[in-house]
């Protein structure tokens, strides 16, 4: 099923970001599509309604070599077809520091645009994990990136925060790699590894 009528697609360049709770050098490219709308709801107690607007969103952080420099990368896709892709440096330190901050950006420019509803998907275990609160860690720098990061997903009215393979996240790896200026990192499908 297409969209309806002729799509037109915008790209604009943002100013440098403002001071957020994550320091970072960054570029954002933002790209809007126009014109699906959000899908109608026909109930029979309310009649047509709009559904909810969930924004879904993929992110991934790298340190090159681990520890090293931070790269993040973040793409963000709107209910109405929106997308805003991100790529910065955050600084140096371990990959586990880049997951969070990755996220943490990631729900910083969710709630710059407006979101309420948000589906989260990220290929670290750790920051899955840790900001759902499924787990603990006893580093005391990892463990105030955790609380910074729990208070932004407090922020919202819904957040399903979900583990994918990397082969499931490649546009954010893709954009954390290149904040470092490092090539694109072939992802391995299921489909790909050899049986023996």
């Amino acid at each position: 099923m297409g969209l309806p009528g002729p799509t037109e697609k915008r790209v604009a360049r943002l100013p440098q970001e403002r001071e957020s709770a994550f320091a970072l050098q960054t570029s954002r490219t933002q790209f809007i599509q126009f014109p699906p709308a959000s899908p109608m709801i026909d109930s029979p107690q309310t009649g047509p309604m709009r559904a909810a607007a969930e924004w879904q969103i993929w992110f991934d952080g790298s340190a090159f070599p681990n520890p090293g420099r931070i790269g993040i990368g973040a793409v963000l896709r709107g209910p109405d077809g929106q997308q805003v892709d991100f790529s910065g440096q955050a600084g140096g330190g371990c990959n586990n520091e880049a997951e969070l901050l990755a996220l943490g950006k990631a729900l910083e420019l969710a709630s710059e645009s407006g979101a309420r509803h948000l589906t989260v998907r990220g290929d670290s275990d750790f920051a899955v994990r840790h900001a759902r609160g499924d787990a603990q860690t006893e580093v005391p720098h990892l463990r105030r990136l955790i609380e910074v990061t729990r208070r932004l997903l407090d922020a919202f009215d819904s957040v399903r925060l979900e583990w994918v393979p990397r082969h499931r996240n490649l546009d954010a790896d893709r954009l954390s790699r290149a904040a470092l200026g490092l090539p694109d990192k072939p992802a391995l499908s299921p489909s790909s590894r050899r049986r023996r």
